[in-house]
């Protein structure tokens, strides 16, 4: 078998543009990835495209090689650019290997330590803005079954939270506490907006709520700065969505940087190096949460690694999306009791229709944070892209 193209297609989702990769095979097998970028999604198209040359031709069965000779080869190595490119290629030709050979990918990783992994919901508060309005929707993940709810009570923030926007971060997650009798679990996320001492500043507020975790509380390129907020923090610390490969954490693990991490697969260099982060944090005992809030195909990759990793502890999973993710896909996702399961398909079980990405082009978006819109990620028509079984 041999490669015989690469394809790129990009697809509007409302918050970002999914980038989704074909591989193609003179078999007639072919395979999916996903490199979905906020915000750089032709760059990192041009990107996959910059790496044609390493596949078109080639035996899809020779991941490993691929992995090596397109980091090797890049003189500017790591970033997300290029990690995210390397990603797409990379899940695309694990599906092509699971699908030639009849398996889930997670098989040819050592096969299932679990059938479904617990889920935490985010984008379920879209389009609030006051903690009254946040209180108001957390009722629905409650109902729902999920096991926790994760969002921003900061406003637009940046670096400095003054004493007025930090009591009504702190009403927020109050009343959405009480919105949900205390019975699920709270994920609060920093988005990597503040300073060392507003970032402790915040920690100690939050130690009233016994939060699951606060994620990125600082700006993410100083890992010498999230050490020292995690030192003195009697909150539980998670990052690592914006770290892009296995020494980069390291780093994160010999400074003691966080209690959880939050690599993502399509930015992560792909299933392989993600599965070596999580072997570096297992003998580190910290738990594997992945960073997922991305489109379908990510969602697939990242249940094979839910699948197959002991330490994998937390799937992040969008409460809502698009109305239109099930023309596009014909993924099958089942939510039982607060758990996604894991499907059992060949390759990692999901197909895309290239007629249906075709009616949602690109559309640039630009970064929400510091505007005042955060909170609309989601359109008003969207819904749930799985089943509930409670």
């Amino acid at each position: 078998m041999k490669i015989t193209d690469v394809k790129t297609f990009i697809c509007n989702c409302f918050r970002t543009n999914w980038v989704f990769v074909k591989i193609e095979t003179d078999s007639g097998i072919h395979g999916w990835g996903e490199a979905t970028l906020e915000y750089k999604e032709s760059t990192v198209v041009a990107a996959i495209h910059d790496l044609d040359h390493y596949v078109i031709g080639r035996d899809p069965f020779r991941i490993e090689e691929f992995r090596h000779d397109a980091y090797r080869d890049a003189y500017w190595r790591g970033g997300p650019v290029l990690m995210s490119a390397i990603a797409g290629v990379e899940m695309a030709l694990w599906d092509i290997k699971g699908k030639a050979l009849g398996v889930p990918v997670y098989e040819l990783l050592g096969g299932k330590v679990r059938d479904s992994i617990p889920c935490y919901v985010n984008g379920w508060f879209a389009p609030a803005k006051t903690p009254d309005e946040f209180a108001a929707k957390a009722g629905a993940v409650l109902e729902a079954g999920f096991k926790g709810l994760k969002w921003d009570p900061f406003g637009k923030a940046w670096l400095e939270i003054d004493r007025s926007a930090l009591a009504s971060a702190d009403e927020c997650v109050r009343k959405v506490n009480e919105a949900v009798g205390g019975k699920l679990e709270l994920l609060i996320e920093g988005h990597g907006r503040f300073n060392i001492q507003t970032a402790k500043r915040i920690a100690r507020h939050l130690e009233e709520f016994d939060v699951y975790w606060f994620e990125e509380p600082v700006v993410p390129d100083d890992l010498e700065a999230l050490a020292d907020v995690r030192a003195g923090s009697r909150v539980p610390i998670a990052a690592g969505e914006r770290l892009y490969t296995r020494e980069q954490f390291r780093t994160f693990f010999a400074l003691h940087c966080g209690d959880f991490i939050q690599p993502d697969v399509s930015h992560a260099g792909g299933i392989m190096e993600m599965r070596e982060i999580a072997a570096m944090a297992e003998a580190c005992h910290v738990p594997f949460c992945p960073h997922n809030p991305s489109g379908p195909v990510a969602n697939a990759a990242t249940l094979q690694l839910a699948a197959c990793t002991p330490n994998f502890a937390r799937l992040e999973t969008m409460f809502s999306d698009v109305p239109f993710r099930g023309d596009v896909c014909d993924e099958s996702l089942v939510i039982r009791k607060g758990e996604m399961l894991i499907p059992d398909k060949p390759g990692l079980g999901i197909e895309l229709n290239e007629d249906e990405i075709a009616k949602h082009p690109y559309i640039r978006t630009n970064l929400r944070h510091y505007r005042g819109d955060l909170t609309n990620i989601r359109p008003p028509d969207s819904k749930p892209y799985y089943t509930l079984e409670k």
